[in-house]
This record gives structure tokens, C-alpha cells and sequence, in this order.
């Protein structure tokens, strides 16, 4: 049987008439095989050829993916780009071999390669001019939002979807729903990029920007932000739930490439004057429309913020850093490295908090109680550092340095935390066990701050270390979140029929899918409750026992409400947690060829139409069944005696109560399925559809 995956409710009549943003407008440059006349918008799935792929330690098992597919040919050479960059510090033979065997296949295949202490991947990305303003670049790691930084499109892709580029060039994409982050006023003095997403991370905490593309604007405002802090801000847009996080092209971007033209030399295959003369023309052209769509536009008043720090073991934390020291939290280790804030900007921040005089010979120490542990982004950035004289001061602080790379932000190498440590950290993430021992704490602040904690043996901020009062924004940060009204009434059951004609339905696809929906009534279903984690290791699990323990660490009545056929409906961002593909295809064993929820995990909407798993994001629907059933009896897994309709070629879903042919009581105008996307589905998944190309 046929399946398909993830279509967001969405008003088709009215979306055909408006502009596009600046998130649609990449990615309508980078589609391929649109139809005619096509302009792409929110909620639409597309065939994209990004510009570049990036893979890191990971590259290898790609590489058995993409072999394991039959493919013998890197479809575009020159469009990937393989870093080892994450367990660079393990030095078993076993890594070493699997390093190896990276650089072997890059060779082979003329990939561009770079060793274990170039530095992260991210970071080589950027200077390397992989990722370039108004490009599309992927990466099989979740902070490729980073690249948004310099104007880039950067967004992650799983596994699959990397083996596809390698064999074919392009993979998909549904263009998300788009936020309006409006960036107002100016920081204060030694407040930095990393507190500006720390303060949107715990302000904005309610799943505000889930799965949304972020273009950031203000225009005065982002004028005077550095490119580090832009690029600091969009890595963290990963952390905040959002799939990219876009800065615009601007005057002082456009400077800090010419400044990266000294540095490369006029010959770069990717930076030079013929680029940037492009460039520039481009910006002019390459902007949103007036009448662009907006989900939702959130608002922030840079002048109102202070030194903020996340925790601890989570980011929707946010606390001043004045509120911290008046709390007296000692801590035992302090980090500056990651592909986050380890920039030369950064370390230099962390310099003049320990030198704040330039004298060498007189630094502020590290505390005795206390292991400060820096890396650079990268090997140029350190060497930079060094020709300035800044990593020598850290040195002389007590800083204990490691190589380029990962390392403790991934829980990997030297100086993790141990159990009851307190750590504070200039990475991106502080999750519960992510740096060490599960028994830890874990902030995330500035280099600054990091660097003032790590000489007070306690969380602070760098006035205190210079004698001056901690700034605390007595005022309160000011902050605005609007929601976009929709363009239709989902709650009708007459909604207007799309003024488009009918999509065109590929053969083998079906134009119709039925089924009775059952309810599985909880947020933030997680993989382990889908697919339990002792069977998710275990590679020759048969179908049968898939289809058994399906859903179990939910509900272990599952499998006795459900049968072959039904549609299952659930709450808000199902399919959380880590990136088993099994989380898919024991649904698919079970029979259940297609699931309805209020929103999904986009790693689990990836693994989904990678594995042809259809989903229906439809959140005014669970909101219905959840009225209805508001009053009855606790059930995980309930039967609603509705039925389901999805009427394919006119991109409508209706609700019938009873039966197939009971009276109607919801209808909801969807996505276009498009015959990029069918031919997908119509393969068997993303593999299937690859091995055809092949």
C-alpha cells in the first residue's frame, strides 16, 4: 500500500495571490522540476539541489547508506563537503579506522576533505565559503541553522537524505511555516549575540518558533550586530526549535566579505571579487516581498537586555546573570569551544575579561576550584588568536586548551562534567547529560560571562571582575509575540474549495485515503514511546514483532484498539526525541499508513516520508476531538467513530462522524501533494526512489 507524509493545513485560494518571504525565495531558486509558472510558498514540498552538503564523523555511515543504495558515483562531486570534527580526541584504533576510511572514500570520489584539527565543520563551512549569502546549504548535523548567519539558507538533513544528495544531487524539503523575529534598538555595552538568544530561548519558551523557519529583520538594529553574533544567534535557532534561522543581506555583511577577501586571497574558488560583485547585485534583487507571509512575528527590544544565562540543563531557562550571582552558584568547570561561540570576537571577550589591562604579566586567574577549557571554531581562528596575542593570555589565566573541534559540547573528549559538577558553558546546548555525567548542571552563557565565572568560582558577570556594578535591566526585557490569522476558517464545515486546478496524480499513487481516526491523546509523544529503545539497536527485528511492540511504551493497550487501516490521531510535536527511523516503519507495521497530530518533530516527519509514512499536521482537529471527548473517561488509545477522507487531487481532508458516509463535520483545505514528492512516495521512500535514479 501506498503512504505519504507531513502536509500542513494550509489555505490554498488566497496563498496564490501574495509574495513570498526571503526563506521561499531561496528555496524557490534552489527547486528543481517545479511545474510551470510553480512559486513556491509555506507548506509546500519541493525537490531542492542545494548548493553544498556537509557531513562530519557521520560521513562514513552515509557512506554505507549511499553504497548500501547501489550508488558508485558522487552525482555532483564539487557539492559535498566531508569535516572530522566531533570525537577527534579518541585515539582508539577503532575511530582512527573509521577516520580513515572517511578520507579514503573522499579521496576516491574527489570530495573536498578536511582532517581532524582543520576545526568544526560548521565553522569550516563559513570560512571556506561552502556557505555563502542567498544559498542553500544542508548538513547532516542539527546546527546547520548556523549558516544562516551570513544570509545562507542552512537547515539540517538526516542520514537518508544526505546518501540521497551524494547519489543524486538533490533531496526534499517542506518549506516550513515563517516567523518574523524583529530584532529593535541597540545592546548595551558587553552584552553579546549569545545573550540575545539566550534571553528569545527562556522568554519566548512555548514552542513559539517549533519547526518555523526565522528570518530575522530590523534593519538598524541587525546593522550593528556583527557577523559573529548573527552566526552565534542562528546556531542557537536549533535549540530555540526552529529548522533555520536566516539574517539579511546586508552592508555589514557585505564588508565583513570583503575583509574575508584579504584573507583568502583574490583566487578562492568560492570568495572572490566575482562572487562578491555577485553578491552585491544579488542582495539588491533577493529580498521579501511586501505582501510576504508571516506565521507570526515576535519582537525584542535589544536596548532592554542584559548578561543572561541558560539553565540549569535547559535552554527555555533564562535567568540575569545578576540574579545568578546574588544565588552564589559555584561551579567546577567552565567551556569556551563549539561551533557556537568559539570565533575570534569570542575568545577575545573572554581575553579581556582575564587581561582586561593588555598586560600579560597581570591576569585575572581562573579560579583554583575551577577547569576553564577552551577550544577554537577552528585552526585559523587559532592561530589568529595566537598572532594577537590573545590565546596566550588565556593561557597564562589557566585555560587548558584542546584541539579544534567538538569535544565536551557533544560529550566527547577531555574535561567533561562529572557527577554533581556545575559547569557553565558558551555552547548550545546544556541537556541534561549532553556534557557529561546526568547527575550534572549545566548553563550556557557569553564568553564573557563564561570567562567571569570561571575567576569567581561562581556564576557572574564580567562588571564584577572590573569592580562595576552588574547590569540587571530593572525594567524587564520587552518583548511582543503576534500571531498571523490564518487565511481560512478551519472550523467551518464548508471551508472554500481551492481556486486551483486539481493536482495531477502520478499512476500507482492513490487519489483518495480513508480511515477511522484513533485518538492517542498526549503531547510530545517520543520515539522511545513509539518504538521502544531495546529493539532500536537490534537490526534484524522482523516485521512482525515491529509491528507488536508498536507504540507499547505509550499505551501497552495499542495494539489491541487498533487494527490494519485505522489513522491515528495525537497531540503537539509527536515524534520527538532522537532520530530512530524504526519510530516510522513499526507504525507502518502495524498498518497504520498514516498519522494525524497537531504538529510533529521534524526529524520524525523526515524519517516518516524517507520511509513513505504518511502525516497530517492539523492542529484545529485534535483540538476538536479533544472537546469532544473532554468529559469522558481517561483513555491513551481511544476509537472516535470518526472518519477520515483525504481527497488528494483537490488537497481537501473531511471529517465524516459515524461512518465513511455519516454527516460531515470538518473539512480543511491542506498542501498540495506534488508529483515530486508522489514519485517519492511512489518508489517505496527516499531509497527507493534513489536506487530508480540509479
Amino acid at each position: 500500500m501506498l503512504r505519504y507524509n507531513n502536509i500542513r493545513s494550509l489555505h490554498v485560494s488566497a496563498r496564490l495571490l501574495r509574495g513570498q518571504n526571503l526563506t521561499e525565495k531561496i528555496v524557490q531558486e534552489h527547486a528543481v522540476n517545479l511545474p510551470k509558472g510553480k512559486t513556491v510558498h509555506t507548506g509546500d514540498y519541493v525537490s531542492i539541489k542545494p548548493s553544498f552538503c556537509m557531513s562530519h564523523d557521520n560521513s562514513w555511515p552515509v557512506a554505507l547508506k549511499f553504497m548500501g543504495l547501489g550508488a558508485t558515483k558522487i552525482a555532483n562531486p564539487r557539492q559535498i563537503v566531508n569535516a572530522l570534527d566531533h570525537d577527534i580526541q579518541n585515539k582508539s584504533e577503532k575511530n582512527l579506522t573509521k577516520y580513515r576510511n572517511i578520507e579514503n572514500f573522499a579521496k576516491k570520489h574527489n570530495i573536498d576533505f578536511y582532517p581532524a584539527g582543520r576545526g568544526i565543520g560548521h565553522q569550516i563551512m563559513v570560512e571556506e565559503g561552502y556557505a555563502f549569502p542567498l544559498n542553500l546549504t544542508v548538513a547532516s548535523d542539527s546546527h546547520s541553522n548556523t549558516y544562516g548567519g551570513i544570509g545562507a539558507l542552512g537547515t539540517p538533513v538526516v542520514r537518508t537524505d544526505a546518501a540521497a544528495i551524494w547519489a543524486t544531487g538533490q533531496t526534499w524539503w517542506q518549506i516550513p511555516p515563517v516567523a518574523k523575529v524583529e530584532l529593535k534598538g541597540q545592546l548595551p555595552k558587553n552584552v553579546a549575540g549569545k545573550d540575545i538568544i539566550v534571553a528569545l530561548c527562556g522568554l519566548f519558551n512555548q514552542d513559539q518558533v517549533l519547526n518555523h523557519a526565522i528570518e530575522f529583520t530590523g534593519e538598524e538594529a541587525i546593522r550593528n550586530l556583527p557577523v559573529d553574533y548573527r552566526l552565534t544567534i542562528a546556531n542557537m535557532t536549533t535549540e530555540w526549535g526552529a529548522l533555520s534561522g536566516l539574517f539579511p543581506v546586508d552592508q555589514t555583511l557585505l564588508d565583513f566579505y570583503k575583509g574575508r577577501l584579504q584573507v583568502v586571497g583574490p583566487n578562492h574558488p568560492r570568495i572572490n571579487e566575482r562572487t562578491l560583485a555577485e553578491l552585491e547585485r544579488r542582495s539588491k534583487v533577493l529580498t521579501p516581498d511586501s505582501d510576504a507571509r508571516y506565521a507570526k512575528t515576535l519582537t525584542i527590544d535589544l536596548s532592554t537586555l542584559t548578561h543572561y544565562v541558560s539553565g540549569p540543563n535547559s535552554v527555555k531557562i533564562s535567568n540575569t546573570a545578576y540574579d545568578l550571582a546574588q544565588k552564589d552558584v559555584k561551579i567546577n568547570k567552565a567551556y569556551l569551544v563549539s561551533c557556537t561561540n568559539a570565533r575570534l570576537s569570542d575568545l577575545k571577550a573572554a581575553a579581556d575579561v582575564v587581561c582586561p589591562t593588555g598586560d600579560i604579566n597581570n591576569v585575572n586567574k581562573v579560579s583554583p576550584d575551577v577547569e576553564f577549557y577552551i577550544a577554537a571554531a577552528s585552526s585559523e581562528i587559532e592561530q589568529n588568536a595566537r598572532d594577537a596575542g590573545i590565546w596566550q593570555k588565556l593561557l597564562a589565566a589557566g585555560c587548558r586548551p584542546l584541539p579544534s573541534g567538538c569535544g565536551p559540547c557533544i560529550g566527547l573528549g577531555a574535561g567533561l562534567l562529572e557527577a554533581g559538577e556545575v559547569g557553565i558553558s558558551a555552547t548550545n546546548r546544556n541537556f541534561k547529560g549532553r556534557m557529561g555525567s546526568k547527575d550534572a548542571l549545566a548553563y550556557l552563557g557569553s564568553p564573557a560571562v563564561v570567562a567571569a565565572s570561571a575567576i569567581l568560582g561562581r556564576i557572574g558577570a564580567p562588571e564584577e571582575v572590573f569592580g562595576q556594578k552588574i547590569p540587571h535591566s530593572a525594567t524587564g526585557v520587552k518583548t511582543t509575540c503576534e500571531i498571523t490569522p490564518t487565511d481560512n476558517s478551519a472550523d467551518s464545515t464548508s471551508s472554500s474549495a481551492s481556486s486551483s486546478a486539481p493536482i495531477e496524480i502520478l499512476e500507482g499513487f492513490p487519489r483518495e485515503i480513508i480511515g477511522e481516526l484513533v485518538l492517542c491523546d498526549a503531547d510530545n509523544v517520543n520515539t522511545d514511546g513509539i518504538y521502544p529503545g531495546k529493539y532500536t539497536y537490534q537490526d534484524d527485528v522482523p516485521k512482525e514483532k515491529m509491528a507488536e511492540v508498536c507504540m507499547e511504551n505509550y499505551d501497552s493497550e495499542f495494539g489491541g484498539k487498533t487494527k490494519t487501516g485505522d489513522i491515528v490521531i495525537s497531540g503537539f510535536n509527536f515524534g520527538t526525541g532522537s532520530s530512530r527511523e524504526q519510530a516510522a516503519t513499526s507504525l507502518l507495521a502495524r498498518g497504520i499508513n498514516l498519522v494525524v497530530a497537531g504538529s510533529f518533530s521534524n526529524t520524525f516527519s523526515r524519517n516518516s516520508i524517507n520511509n513513505a509514512l504518511l502525516t497530517l499536521e492539523i492542529p484545529t482537529l485534535i483540538e476538536k476531538l479533544r472537546a469532544k471527548f473532554a468529559d469522558a473517561p481517561k483513555e491513551l488509545t481511544r476509537r472516535t467513530g470518526w472518519f477520515l477522507r483525504w481527497d488528494v487531487p483537490n488537497a481537501k481532508v473531511i471529517i465524516t462522524e459515524g461512518s465513511l458516509d455519516g454527516p460531515v463535520i470538518f473539512e480543511q483545505q491542506v498542501s498540495e501533494l506534488g508529483q515530486n514528492l508522489q514519485e517519492i512516495i511512489v518508489k517505496g521512500g527516499l531509497e527507493g526512489w534513489v536506487k530508480s535514479k540509479l
